[in-house]
């Protein structure tokens, strides 16, 4: 009977601890599946996650430099420099208030706002400062305070300052993420930012990389370095020449472009006020960010007389010794009288004395000579109306005016009025001029310089032919008149034959027709040694208060400038 008692609770223990066991195994097993089978990929990219390394690796931002008198010179315009950011571990900071103190003291911050930062045990990486300089980081090193780290970052710098400002732009923050704002930096900015690269590994419980595991590496790759066009002696002087003109006729800003007629080659582009990169956020205004030599829409007024002439003459419809009867007016159909700038009648004019006197009625009588249609279609040969395709954000000037066949609005384009363009339009345009009828496309920058060591070189480009070389040579010669003879003395440079023209341009009302009184836009453009041109330029004036004419104001500039530039070049003098 006992026997059977024991046996019977045996029995039941057994199935106990066998029931329990498969209870136990089922449980293990469920686990096991939901943690390999239903959230097994989760799982194992935890593990990964705990047993490797991923970093992101950043690319260096390509350089920006200018060139030289010589074709090996080259001078660094936008660069990098390393700098670093401090960070605490607020769960290693031994003494909060004493970090806080010396931190404030050495960085110079508020130190209730490190301390509010370092206490926070929840946070295990507390960015403190950025861009500390390498004198800044010693400082902190010196201070030995436990819980303080650092980490390397580059720096955009523009060794220069203002220098090409608008042109070469900034980089700044765009959303969360640091890109190119304006001018090359924006232009440019997938060749100059370069592909990050990313580093994964192995690593033991120690966090260092096991060697000989896995390691899987795609390197980054630099940013192109770009070479200009742009002379750093030429700029320089540019920007201080055109300093000068804008603070001596208190005007409100101006701007300089520069370049060889032969290639198209962008030798100088000043604007001024300007402003400098390295505190682009300390400029009040963002206009002064604007490249107005690329993107300054304006009625060019007088500079245009020469395009205007060019087209007669290449049309065969007028000779520089053509006459006509300068009454003084045009009367339009609607009574609406154009007049002379002068408000003179001149009598019996020939075409070199238009240019020279500047004759409103003369450009007008140029054009009636080819007609509206045929005007228009060599107004667009000379690339107004269309981007020029620079290497920078540009606007395309507008020719609106000129869709419909409405005579007055032809008659005041055929001197730059009622129509618009920039300065870099303008002197694209005189390329075809100054270089026997050929159009050359604008460029600035002349070679890209790969991480690998590749260089693409620019090669200068023929737009089209846009006139005969006879009738450029002609109308550069007519330009001639104008600097020894006509409104463009102040312009000439003693021992050389500048070709050139001023312009005097009214500025239209923004939100009405017609002119704004007492404020105008002075121009001059021409191209020297007429015989070989080596550089060409326009310089524009912009609402100067003291004097009203572009002879006073730009022409003056024009001729230091182009005085600089023959002797910089060592062009010896081709006339007593």
């Amino acid at each position: 009977m006992a026997r059977n008692y024991q046996k019977d609770v045996f029995k039941t223990r057994c199935s106990l601890v066998t029931a329990f066991l498969l209870v136990l195994f089922a449980v293990i097993t469920g686990r096991l599946f939901y943690l390999q089978i239903i959230h097994g990929k989760n799982a194992r990219e935890a593990a990964k996650e705990q047993h490797s390394i991923y970093r992101k690796l950043s690319p260096s931002r390509g350089e920006i430099k200018l060139s030289g008198q010589s074709s090996l010179e080259t001078f660094p315009v936008a660069t990098n420099i390393q700098k670093y950011l401090v960070y605490a571990v607020p769960q290693e900071i031994q003494n909060s208030k004493l970090a806080a103190a010396a931190l404030a003291k050495t960085l110079n911050l508020e130190e209730k706002d490190i301390l509010l930062k370092i206490t926070d045990q929840a946070k295990k990486y507390v960015p403190i400062k950025k861009q500390l300089s390498e004198q800044e980081q010693q400082e902190i090193k010196a201070l030995n305070l436990p819980g303080l780290y650092f980490d390397a970052e580059s720096a955009r710098v523009y060794p220069q300052g203002s220098l090409l400002s608008q042109t070469l732009g900034f980089v700044g923050f765009k959303g969360d993420a640091k890109a190119g704002l304006y001018g090359l930096e924006k232009f440019f900015e997938k060749d100059l930012a370069g592909s990050s690269g990313t580093l994964k590994e192995e690593k033991d419980v120690s966090g260092a990389w096991i060697f000989g595991s896995n390691r899987e590496l795609v390197p980054a790759v630099d940013g192109v370095n770009l070479v200009l066009t742009v002379d750093k002696t030429l700029q320089f002087k540019a920007e201080s020449v055109l300093k000068d003109a804008v603070e001596k006729n208190s005007a409100d800003s101006g701007s300089i472009l520069v370049v060889n007629p032969k290639t198209g080659a962008i030798l100088a582009i000043a604007n001024f006020p300007d402003f400098n990169p390295n505190e682009y956020n300390k400029a009040t205004d963002s206009k002064v960010f604007l490249n107005e030599a690329v993107t300054g829409n304006y009625e060019p007024g007088s500079v245009f007389k020469p395009i205007t002439m060019a087209a007669g003459i290449d049309a065969g419809k007028v000779a520089p010794d053509s006459t006509y009867n300068d009454t003084g007016e045009v009367v339009e159909a609607d009574g609406h009288k154009i007049k002379n700038s002068d408000g003179k009648a001149h009598g019996m004019q020939t075409m070199v004395q238009v240019l020279d006197a500047s004759l409103n009625t003369g450009a007008v009588y140029v054009k009636e000579q080819i007609g509206n249609s045929g005007f228009l279609k060599y107004v667009k040969a000379f690339g107004f109306g269309d981007k020029t395709g620079i290497e920078l954000p540009e606007a395309k000037g507008n020719l609106d005016g000129l869709k419909g066949d409405i005579k007055v609005n032809y008659d005041t384009a055929s001197f730059g009025q009622g129509i618009s363009a920039t300065p870099l339009q303008l002197v694209q345009a005189f390329t075809a001029i100054a270089n026997q009828g050929a159009m050359m496309k604008p460029y600035i920058v002349q070679s890209k310089i790969y991480s690998d060591g590749r260089a693409e070189n620019i090669s200068p480009q023929i737009v089209r032919q846009v006139i005969s070389q006879k009738a450029a040579n002609t109308v550069a010669a007519m330009m001639v008149d104008v600097v020894e003879n006509g409104h463009g003395k102040r312009a000439g440079v003693p021992g050389f034959y500048i070709a050139g023209k001023t312009g005097t341009a009214q500025v239209p009302k923004q939100n009405s027709k017609g002119y704004e009184e007492n404020n105008n836009i002075g121009s001059f453009i021409g191209f020297g040694p007429v015989e070989n041109p080596q550089f060409l330029m326009l310089v524009r004036v912009n609402h100067p208060r003291d004097v009203k004419f572009a002879e006073t104001t730009a022409a003056p500039a024009f001729g230091e400038m182009a005085k600089f530039i023959l002797d910089y070049y060592h062009i010896p003098p081709t006339r007593k």
